[in-house]
């Protein structure tokens, strides 16, 4: 070809470098777009149907309706009240449904200055206001001192005599299913009822996961906190659940191919499972996995920071898909930006954390699944996030710039200058308009009454072209870490502050 023998060859591979990058982040956008409305269809189908779910008498009289032992990990809550006033008010029979609240002994040994109690002491103090059949359910335990934290608080109240306290010595794990719930979370009175239908439908799962939104202290937040706000909530209907759905169609559709073609299966499942899978992910609160699972698996993994990452691969090395359970949940977003940022760096730490489980996982089952679990960790998270926010306006503005270079091949310039133009604009229009009008879209199905319409046109403006604000403070709190680490210093993330 004479315009590749004439042209520098360090140009054109920097020009092919440009494209694929540019065309990757306008496909990722587009994915995005599909994933949302995904999520948004699942939602809005559920809540159409909820007056066919079995109610708290024919549930009370059905002997394969699970239990649930709900936990609620908590430090330093000042307001964990409205959470518990949320779980014990769930339309499901009180026998059924038990709540642990797991608080830390160092609070109790070190109580917050502007705190007028421990949450422990809060805890006891709500319990009291209740009425008999509701202080049955609501358990209260202090997790001695431990570096783990939040796997550590977990698997304190899951201890085999707790469960027997709470559940008595018959009990089956397998007709048990452990909720976790943040002590911020508001979640929807009828999530115990849906995951009851589905089991009594027999399309039970072993773990689910639901969609949380970060909307509940949305009326407190400045402009940039709601668009943060906003951007990420989109993440858990845009990634979260929009995988965990796609990834059981695309496993069932290679068991009907195995069926029908197990020959074929059986040679192109490394392919499959190489290039097709998808990592599962479980965000640490409005998650139910069951309890002779989380039993098998050890409890909550407590190798990393964020046991919530860590179980949901632990649960795809064991090929158990989780379930997306579409009732939905509302959580604070952090106030501030440096408690964004900490969020953030937390999250990142448990990112490299999870390096090592997963390494461990590849070489006890060397599978092209594991594989791809560790690679796609690697590339997508470890790397990917801390550079993003530089490499992919780098390379839109080299993808332009090197259109030029190449004016007199028609193709090439055509391609140059289409790619970042059209991921440009599909970041504005999926991050900045599509996305708030698919969260706006799901407000009138959520636990706490939330406007988030933007209704001045400062707000409009902001919300459009600054939605890539909270991906800037993700990757300020991802350098926080790498720069402790490469300082030689150890990280300590930080529980996000929700006192003041």
């Amino acid at each position: 070809m004479e315009w590749l023998d004439s042209t520098e060859p360090l140009w054109f591979a920097l020009f092919v470098v440009t494209a694929f990058f540019n065309g990757r982040a306008a496909f990722k956008l587009l994915v995005d777009w599909k994933g949302m409305l995904t999520t948004c269809r699942f939602v809005e189908d559920a809540y159409a149907s909820l007056t066919t779910l079995p109610d708290e008498a024919a549930l009370e009289h059905a002997p394969a309706a699970p239990v649930f032992v709900h936990l609620v990990p908590a430090y330093y809550e000042p307001a964990i009240a409205g959470t518990l006033a949320s779980l014990l008010g769930s339309r499901y029979p009180h026998g059924r449904l038990h709540v642990i609240v797991t608080t830390r002994e160092e609070e109790d040994r070190a109580p917050h200055p502007r705190m007028a109690a421990t949450t422990a002491e809060l805890v006891r103090r709500f319990r009291d206001t209740l009425p008999p059949w509701q202080q049955k359910m609501l358990t209260l335990v202090v997790a001695p001192a431990s570096r783990q934290r939040k796997a550590h608080q977990l698997n304190w109240a899951l201890q085999p005599e707790m469960l027997r306290a709470v559940l008595g010595e018959s009990c089956d794990p397998a007709g048990v299913y452990v909720g976790v719930s943040d002590a911020d979370s508001l979640p929807d009175r009828n999530v115990h009822r849906w995951i009851a239908a589905d089991v009594l439908a027999g399309r039970g799962r072993l773990a689910y996961q639901g969609v949380t939104l970060s909307l509940a202290n949305f009326d407190h937040l400045d402009h940039r906190g709601r668009v943060c706000a906003i951007q990420q909530s989109s993440i858990f209907i845009r990634v979260s659940i929009a995988r965990l759905i796609n990834e059981a169609r695309r496993v069932a559709w290679f068991g009907r191919l195995r069926t029908r073609a197990p020959g074929l299966a059986r040679v192109i499942r490394p392919v499959f499972e190489l290039g097709f899978r998808r990592a599962q992910i479980c965000l640490g609160h409005h998650q139910f996995v069951r309890l002779d699972t989380l039993q098998a698996l050890g409890g909550f993994p407590s190798s990393g920071v964020t046991e919530d990452s860590t179980l949901g691969y632990a649960l795809g090395a064991r090929g158990i898909l989780i379930g997306a359970l579409p009732m939905l949940e509302v959580v604070d977003l952090p106030e501030s930006t440096e408690k964004m940022v900490c969020q953030n760096a937390r999250w990142y730490k448990g990112v490299l954390d999870d390096i090592g489980f997963l390494a461990r996982t590849w070489r006890a089952t060397p599978s092209a699944f594991n594989l791809a679990q560790l690679a796609r960790h690697a590339g997508n998270k470890v790397i990917e996030w801390p550079i993003a926010a530089v490499v992919y306006p780098l390379v839109g503005f080299l993808g332009w710039h090197l259109a030029y270079r190449f004016s007199d091949e028609p193709v090439l310039l055509l391609l140059g200058i289409a790619l970042p133009s059209i991921s440009l604009g599909l970041t504005i229009w999926v991050g900045g308009i599509v996305t708030q009008d698919l969260i706006e879209s799901l407000t009138p199905y959520l636990p706490k009454s939330v406007n988030v319409a933007r209704t001045t046109l400062a707000a409009k403006f902001w919300g459009t072209f600054r939605c890539q604000t909270y991906w800037l403070l993700a990757t300020r709190g991802a350098w926080r870490v790498l720069l402790t680490l490469a300082r030689g210093r150890t990280f300590e993330p930080t529980k996000t502050d929700r006192v003041g």
